[in-house]
């Protein structure tokens, strides 16, 4: 018998992600009183019942009854259920916009910013946190892509690993993204953009993978790259990252920096424990207008 204990930061997704436990399968109860929680999971799973998975919600509104929550997933385990605590985060400024955009009250916020806020909330969870069996980070996450780390976890029974990598690719003249954690410059490769009849293409079509990866160097940089990375992924998890954005970056970030994030993308997804997934951001930026 599971029981999924989901908490976080308010604005984080909790609400969305119980929605799609219970597509899972689950018996899911939201904001459940600390209190209450180990009398509704016997409820649950009482003889006869046909419940075998319980997700449950709670966040910031226990107040002072948080702190109580470890012993109560003690006294649970105690009982032979399979608890583990789910943590959703996401950044300081990803939260602000969300609750600007619903146009809702910060819980801690009372008659201050929603800044002071989440300050106050991220002090008050931080213990939680650091006890979670699983942390995702939803700030760049599509809710398709939150339902898809959602089943990797607690559908698939895949092992995981709290790190959600981001491999994107973009264009110098535009910039350097600016959360960026590693940067990769890949202009030493030939340019397609020269080349008769590849220039309005781009790394997503055939004729540009074929020319990139017909390079000898592409297929030398990749075996370093890959190589190098999961070195590094499983140490990034040991210092509790859980964010990780690997920029690819060309001239114009249509061609090759597209065609080489598309390769180290397949190469990652193979045997992977975290969370990925790709993005192109410069692919429209660069195209052609009559030139």
């Amino acid at each position: 018998m599971q029981v999924v204990i989901m908490t976080g930061m308010s604005g984080a997704g909790k609400s969305t992600a119980l929605k799609m436990m219970e597509d899972m399968g689950y018996f899911c109860m939201d904001n459940l009183p600390i209190d209450l929680m180990e009398r509704f999971v016997d409820l649950a799973f009482q003889d006869g019942s046909r419940f075998q998975k319980v997700a449950v919600s709670i966040d910031i509104r226990s107040g002072e009854n948080l702190e109580s929550l470890h012993d109560v997933i003690l006294e649970m385990k105690k009982k032979g259920l399979n608890v583990q605590l789910l943590y959703l985060d996401a950044s300081d400024e990803v939260l602000v916009k969300r609750y600007k955009e619903t146009r809702r009250s910060h819980p801690l916020a009372g008659g201050q910013r929603v800044e002071k806020g989440i300050e106050l909330e991220r002090k008050a969870m931080e213990f939680l946190r650091g006890q979670a069996d699983f942390i995702l980070d939803t700030s760049q996450l599509l809710t398709r892509e939150l339902k898809l780390e959602l089943e990797k976890i607690f559908l698939n029974g895949r092992e995981f690993d709290n790190l959600y990598v981001t491999i994107l690719s973009f264009g110098f003249k535009y910039g350097i993204p600016t959360d960026s954690d590693l940067v990769f410059d890949v202009r030493f490769l030939p340019n397609p953009y020269y080349v008769e009849g590849l220039r309005a293409k781009n790394g997503n079509d055939k004729e540009i993978q074929d020319f990139v990866m017909g390079q000898q160097n592409a297929g030398k940089f990749l075996d370093k790259l890959e190589d190098m990375l999961r070195f590094l992924l499983p140490n990034y998890v040991e210092e509790g990252k859980n964010q990780l954005v690997i920029a690819v970056g060309c001239t114009g970030g249509k061609h090759r920096s597209v065609t080489l994030a598309n390769e180290l993308y397949k190469r990652l997804k193979n045997n992977c424990t975290y969370g990925l997934k790709i993005e192109h951001r410069d692919l429209e930026k660069d195209a052609l207008r009559g030139k």
